[in-house]
């Protein structure tokens, strides 16, 4: 078949691959032959391997209603989280459609991974009745269409760590059970077959676990077990998927008994994590502070890389607009991002995708 009568196809896929990211729906309606081959894998290896892919981050961000008046009224107002595609570089930001079933907002606590090209949105719970879900729902940012996945199995989880490969396997451990039990499973899914495939057990229970891919291993950090509701440990343990099995837990991973939320993976053999106003660096065994936080992210909440710079957004104290930064990890410099008032809110997850 071919995609432009009268010119070869090689030609028309060398100007197809150099399409913005979300104009790949539009050119998808334009015929099936340029739908279909958008939709290959082939097409976005290709597209990478041009240098023609972009970086961008998808954050859940806080709506506020125009109504707040006061600080009083922010901490009254309920809610709402919307999904925000968010380029640091050009400031582009775009708003996705809303997560089917969800009219009321993103549900809370939940996680948000990138998957080639695609954002698989697990678990959390119903905005307005609290109720826990195990539902996954799978933006495609080629058809820039939702769909729903298959629901994570096992009855209710919440607050468990959750990473994906970047390729096509999400992973989850760890979390609390409806009674509020900590929980040692895991599994992971694949996004491409739909199916979920559990993994062997955490040698320990842990709630509030971050997880992180990192050195080619599924990684669950820190959390704590039932019996120590809120007393966060310090160990760690990694999930090998040469040898199918839990490497030996790390007993004095982190440096101190915090929550893990801000530790991400830096993709230069290095994990980044925001404590005490700082943000430190681990390689191989130690932790070293690299780099003092801002003045005004007294509060962190959200860390992620991007093009091998650490993002850092939060804000000066509880109730206040959120701003974002990045820092330059061989200078070490900071570099504040203007953000407008409507995209202050507070940034609730996120993930970083290349698409």
């Amino acid at each position: 078949m071919e995609l432009v009568p009268g010119l070869p196809n090689d030609v028309t896929l060398e100007c197809l691959i150099r399409l913005p990211f979300d104009q790949f729906s539009v050119a998808s309606s334009v015929c099936k032959g340029w739908k279909a081959e958008i939709e290959l894998p082939g097409f976005r290896r290709h597209r990478k391997s041009a240098g023609f892919t972009r970086s961008i981050m998808v954050l859940a961000r806080a709506r506020v209603g125009p109504t707040r008046t006061s600080h009083v009224a922010k901490l009254k107002a309920r809610l709402v989280y919307r999904l925000t595609v968010y380029d640091p570089e050009t400031g582009f930001r775009s708003d996705l459609p809303p997560v089917p079933g969800f009219p009321d907002g993103l549900p809370m606590f939940c996680h948000i991974v990138g998957v080639g090209s695609e954002m698989v949105v697990v678990g959390g719970c119903d905005p307005v009745t609290w109720q826990v879900s195990n539902s996954v729902f799978i933006y495609n940012f080629v058809t820039a269409a939702w769909r729903r996945g298959a629901d994570m199995p096992g009855g209710q989880r919440l607050f468990f760590g959750c990473a994906s490969n970047f390729d096509r396997t999400v992973y989850v451990a760890g979390g609390h059970d409806h009674a509020k039990n900590a929980l040692k499973s895991a599994m992971m899914y694949d996004v491409a077959r739909d199916e979920w495939v559990q993994l062997p057990d955490m040698a320990r229970e842990r709630d509030e676990c971050k997880a992180v891919f990192h050195h080619g291993k599924f990684y669950v950090i820190g959390g704590y077990p039932t019996e120590n509701q809120g007393r966060f440990q310090r160990d760690a343990e990694a999930f090998d998927l040469a040898t199918w099995q839990w490497d030996q837990v790390q007993e004095e991973f982190l440096d101190a008994a915090v929550c893990p939320r801000t530790c991400v993976d830096g993709r230069d053999g290095r994990l980044y994590m925001c404590h005490k106003r700082n943000v430190t660096a681990r390689e191989g065994s130690a932790w070293q502070v690299i780099a003092g936080l801002p003045d005004a992210v007294a509060n962190t909440a959200y860390v992620a890389m991007w093009q091998g710079k650490l993002l850092v957004i939060g804000s000066s104290k509880f109730g206040e607009p959120h701003g974002a930064y990045l820092l330059d990890l061989k200078n070490f410099s900071w570099e504040k991002l203007e953000s407008p008032e409507e995209h202050s809110g507070h940034v609730q997850a996120g993930c970083c995708m290349e698409i």
